[in-house]
Formats: structure tokens, C-alpha cells, sequence
């Protein structure tokens, strides 16, 4: 008995130590591709970055069932955690880098756009990483024990695997030897670049997400530490969290530009579905730390925070003016314009202009209805006015349907919505207080939601749901608004 023990230990620290000198020889291996293209070295590479992830996924059940010191093991996890992602994380962007230039000669902009979206998705994670080591540390250092198994371990979820499906595409090298190793691996290498997108999308809101966790579980030591008794120095802090998550509302919104612009709307419509998330989130991380209620101190009260303003630009970027820029990137295509035949240029425009009014009136009225809209509201907007142009650029693709129904659809509705945002007498409910109070429809609607991006109807999934919010104040005028308004 003592024997199997002794072998469990040595198995335990292998487990925890193993994966850097895994890892470093991956590095290795990947360096040896781009200077010989090596076919053999490639397959070599991805498996020991697969034993590695396997390594990942089982060190914490042996290190608390055999090790003599878990927290020891549990420091030593973290410290490997940090090596490996120094190593892989860099060597990714470089690799799909060089893949551009030297495999995919002649590339797509969408080749492009996505060599450089992984260089953004590493240089978040190594934030993450080093962020919440920070914020772990500090909390510790204030008397916080340290757990054994923390809530955000982002890695073992999501880091791993998507570094294993990112190593393998970078560093693909065709024409291997004809082993079945070598075909399920150049399979993997070979993905599409919409499911790589979709998947590094959703990587991306996972590692936020992770940061958003530390600072819910660990921020509070901080701001005690800082700001001792001075109540106005820490709203100052607490107002960054809404108001990064408001420019994040923006710079997806951006995003989703740049996407369609590399004629991947699909993903741009993914992107502006994370921005509403976003504008979502700070509103109501805004009313959890008690931001909207006006501040102790005396003196004349701002009629405009800089939160308020910050928020309004970023609504006007992402839910006015995106649209309506997107709207005329697929309506400039010279086929598209020959067979719809309608000015895109004016109503892209007018769009957008009457966005920004129902913004200015939403930001003006002083009789708001708490828990409501008046008029449809922009975040709404942007997902009823993109949804349409899903299924025509999958006419143009010609994978089904008629281009010039979907184009006059599309124009339609863009037209359509633009004064429904501006009809003030019907009221909207607020569809993200009803998410939080409908936990398991909401859920359901996002599971199949995610079911349907890989297939051709996720176009016509998204447009039924705005269409259904469209007409939902025929049977949610009802609802009290104080009903309306409660969080959960």
C-alpha cells in the first residue's frame, strides 16, 4: 500500500511539473516548422501539446487525493500555469503570422483579419493571466485564504484545448506522411475560418468574463486597502468597471465592422450580440455597486455623469452607427445594388440619424417609465436591422433564397426600424432585467442560439426572436412597471 502511494506521488508530480518541459519541446518543434516545414515535427508538436492539456485536466484531482502539501501543489500549478502560457500564447501569434506569409501564399483578408484577431486573443489572455495573479495575491496578502480550486480557472475549461486547436492551425505544414495521426491532426489544421472565429469569439468572452469574476471576488480588498473612509475616492475607482465594460460596447462594435468588412457578417452579427451583452452588463454592475444613486457629497448636482456620456457614445457607435454601416458594406457589392436597385447610401444614413435621436430623447426625457422603453430600443435595433442581411449574403453566396427578396427585406427593415425606435407612446420591456428574472428561458434561447451558428438558419432563428420583442407590448403592457424594473 505504501508502494502504490509512493508511485501516486511521483505520478501527482509528474502531472504538475510535466506540462513546461511539454510545452518548451512543443516550442521547440514549432520553430523547427518554420524553418524546415517538417511535416513529422508538426505532428510531433500538436501531440505534446495534447499530453500537456491531458496533463491539465487530471493534475488537480491526483494533487488533492495524493500530494502531502495541496497547497504547495496548488502554487506549484499556478507557477507552471504561468510558464505555459508565457510560452504558448506568444509562439501562437507568431505561428499564425507565419502561416500567412509563408502557407497561405496570396491570402484573404479574412486570412488576415484573423491572424491578427489571434494576436488580440493572446494578448488578452496573458492579461487575464497576470491580472488575476495580481488580484489573488493582494487579496491574499490582505488575510484571504487561498482556495483550492478557484471558480475562474479559465485554463482548464476553455485555454487549453483552444491553444491545442490554435497550434495546430498556425503550424500546419500539408502534404505529411500517411499515418492516421497525421490526418486527424492536419484535420484540425485545416478548420474553417468561421468556426475558428466563433470559437476564439466566444474564448474571448470567457476570458473577460474570468476578469470580471476576480474583480467580483477579490475587489473589495483592494478598494479597502486604497481608499480607506474616503467614500468619493472609491466611486471613482468603482465607476471604471462600467465604464470599461461601456467602451468594450464600443470596440465590439468596431469589431463587427471590421468583420463585415472582411465579408464576415455572420460573426459581425456574433460581435454585436456580445456588445448588447456589454450594455447589459454595465447598467447593471452600475446599479450593484450603487453608482446610480447620486453621490453623499454637497454641491450642485451634474445634470450628465461622464458614465451616462460615455454610455450614449457607445450606443451611438455600436447599435446606430454600426448597423448602418454594415448595411452599406453588403449593399455595395455591384450585383447586389443591379438587382435590389434602392439608394442603400440614404437609408444607411437615415438609420443612423434616427438612432442617435432616440438616444438623445432617451437621454433627456424626465418622465421615464422604470422597467420600460419608449420606442424600440437601440441595442434592439441593430439586431433586427443585421438579421436580414444573414440570409442575404447567404444569397449571394448562393446557398439559397432570392437576393433581390432578402435586399428589399433587408432595406425594408432598416426603414421600418428607424422609426420604430422613434414611436415614444409604445412601451418595450427591458429584455435584460427579464433574462435575469427567466434564468432557464433565457438559457434555452442561448443554447439554441449557439446550436444554430454553424448552420444555415441562424439568420432566421435570430430574426423570429426580434421579431417576437417587436410585437411582445401587444401582451407585456400589462406588467407594472414596478414589476418591470426589479433586477431578478
Amino acid at each position: 500500500m505504501v508502494q502504490k502511494h509512493r508511485i501516486s506521488r511521483k505520478l501527482t508530480a509528474l502531472l504538475v511539473y510535466g506540462r513546461p518541459p511539454l510545452v518548451f519541446a512543443g516550442m521547440l518543434c514549432a520553430v523547427a516548422v518554420m524553418w524546415g516545414r517538417s511535416p513529422v515535427l508538426y505532428t510531433v508538436g500538436v501531440v505534446l501539446l495534447l499530453v500537456s492539456m491531458s496533463f491539465d485536466l487530471v493534475d488537480g484531482w491526483f494533487a488533492s487525493r495524493y500530494q502531502p502539501n495541496p497547497t504547495l501543489t496548488h502554487l506549484a500549478d499556478r507557477i507552471t500555469d504561468k510558464v505555459v502560457y508565457s510560452i504558448i500564447f506568444p509562439l501562437l501569434a507568431v505561428g499564425e503570422m507565419w502561416r500567412l506569409v509563408f502557407i497561405s501564399a496570396g491570402h484573404t483578408k479574412a486570412e488576415m483579419a484573423h491572424a491578427i484577431f489571434t494576436l488580440f486573443l493572446c494578448v488578452s489572455v496573458l492579461i487575464r493571466d497576470n491580472f488575476a495573479a495580481f488580484m489573488r495575491g493582494f487579496a491574499e496578502r490582505q488575510g484571504q485564504e487561498p482556495e483550492m480550486r478557484e471558480f475562474t480557472r479559465l485554463r482548464t475549461t476553455a485555454a487549453a484545448p483552444v491553444a491545442v486547436l490554435l497550434y495546430a492551425h498556425a503550424f500546419y505544414v500539408p502534404e505529411g506522411p500517411p499515418s492516421p495521426i497525421y490526418f486527424w491532426i492536419s484535420w484540425l489544421g485545416n478548420l474553417p475560418l468561421r468556426l475558428l472565429f466563433v470559437i476564439e469569439i466566444i474564448f474571448l468572452i470567457f476570458t473577460f468574463g474570468s476578469i470580471a469574476g476576480y474583480c467580483r471576488k477579490y475587489g473589495r480588498y483592494c478598494l479597502d486597502e486604497i481608499c480607506y473612509d474616503d467614500e468619493g475616492l472609491r466611486r471613482k475607482i468603482l465607476t471604471f468597471f462600467p465604464n470599461s465594460l461601456t467602451v468594450m460596447n464600443a470596440l465590439m462594435g468596431l469589431l463587427a465592422v471590421f468583420l463585415a468588412y472582411m465579408g464576415r457578417v455572420r460573426e459581425a452579427y456574433l460581435i454585436l450580440v456580445g456588445a448588447t451583452l456589454f450594455d447589459k452588463l454595465d447598467g447593471a454592475v452600475a446599479r450593484r455597486l450603487g453608482l446610480t444613486e447620486p453621490p453623499p457629497e454637497k454641491g450642485a448636482k451634474r445634470r450628465m455623469s461622464l458614465g451616462a456620456l460615455l454610455d450614449d457614445i457607445a450606443d451611438a457607435i455600436s447599435f446606430c452607427i454600426v448597423p448602418a454601416w454594415i448595411f452599406a458594406i453588403v449593399f455595395f457589392d455591384p450585383v447586389l445594388s443591379e438587382a435590389v436597385g434602392i439608394p442603400a447610401g440614404p437609408i444607411a444614413a437615415g438609420y443612423a440619424v434616427m438612432g442617435m435621436l432616440r438616444l438623445v430623447y432617451f437621454t433627456v426625457d424626465k418622465n421615464p417609465v422604470p422597467g420600460f422603453f419608449k420606442g424600440l430600443p437601440t441595442p434592439a435595433g441593430a439586431l433586427l436591422v443585421v438579421a436580414p442581411l444573414l440570409m442575404l449574403v447567404q444569397a449571394m453566396d448562393g446557398a439559397g433564397g432570392s437576393i433581390r427578396f432578402w435586399g428589399l427585406c433587408s432595406a425594408g427593415v432598416m426603414v421600418f426600424t428607424a422609426l420604430l425606435m422613434n414611436v415614444y407612446p409604445i412601451r418595450y420591456l427591458h429584455y435584460g432585467r427579464f433574462m435575469n428574472r427567466r434564468p432557464l428561458f433565457s438559457g434555452a434561447i442561448m443554447v439554441l442560439g449557439f446550436a444554430l451558428i454553424f448552420t444555415p438558419y441562424f439568420g432566421h432563428f435570430a430574426l423570429l426572436c426580434m421579431i417576437v420583442y417587436v410585437f411582445s407590448p401587444l401582451w407585456t403592457w400589462k406588467i407594472s412597471p414596478e414589476v418591470a424594473a426589479r433586477e431578478r
